[in-house]
């Protein structure tokens, strides 16, 4: 099986990102990363893709006069690496359908919260003002609805007594840095696919939750 070839986008630090890189380089993950795009060109992410020898490309929406514009440029960007996967680390832009559509089931993204709650932003004090006993992390396909695509793959963390937003983020990032290479993992190996509205995993369909990893 020929390596999967794997465009990510960014917007910040891409700690994500390179969570995959280090799968790949690992062999974990079957697959290359041959590029990242970034809308921010200070973003730490790039360094890291620089590091690793992986091609970079800025391209700004600020540059751009609408989303569609924008979006439209974008695809024929990632077009141009022949993706078998768009991987979306942090890339804090909201996406037009067109171009959901075009690389619909061969796209996944990163939720800081176990989907469907907490759609959006500020999802770990929503969980700690709700007085919930759990949070989490979700990888999903990517659709045109915002965070809102087949779930496949949660890992769940305890929401402490004593915790803050910051302090929650980062036990949920710790748990972001492992399933996320792995959902990538399951795509390289052609063992995750979308369905109309639901992942297969091992050509079983996965329930609304996804599957559940534990350490």
């Amino acid at each position: 099986m020929p390596a999967s070839r794997i465009v990510v986008l960014i917007s910040g630090s891409g700690s994500n990102l390179q969570a995959i890189i280090d799968a790949c380089l690992s062999n974990q993950i079957s697959g290359d990363v041959v590029s990242v795009i970034s809308n921010k060109a200070d973003a730490f992410g790039l360094t890291r893709a620089k590091n690793a020898g992986i091609e970079t490309c800025v391209l700004s929406h600020k540059d751009f006069a609408s989303r569609e514009d924008y979006d439209a440029q974008l695809a024929q960007l990632i077009d141009s690496f022949d993706p078998a996967l768009v991987v979306l680390a942090g890339f804090m832009r909201i996406l037009t359908p067109s171009l959901v559509q075009k690389f619909k089931g061969k796209m996944l993204n990163i939720h800081p919260s176990l989907l469907p709650k907490y759609q959006g932003l500020n999802t770990h004090q929503r969980a700690i003002d709700a007085k919930d006993d759990v949070h989490g992390v979700s990888v999903h396909f990517v659709t045109e609805e915002l965070d809102g695509g087949p779930v496949v793959l949660q890992a769940k963390v305890p929401i402490l007594a004593n915790d803050t937003a910051e302090s929650l983020a980062q036990r949920v990032h710790k748990q972001e840095h492992i399933i996320y290479p792995l959902a990538v993992q399951w795509f390289s190996e052609q063992r995750l696919t979308m369905e109309a509205d639901y992942a297969v995993f091992d050509n079983q369909p996965l329930p609304p939750q996804g599957a559940q990893f534990a350490e």
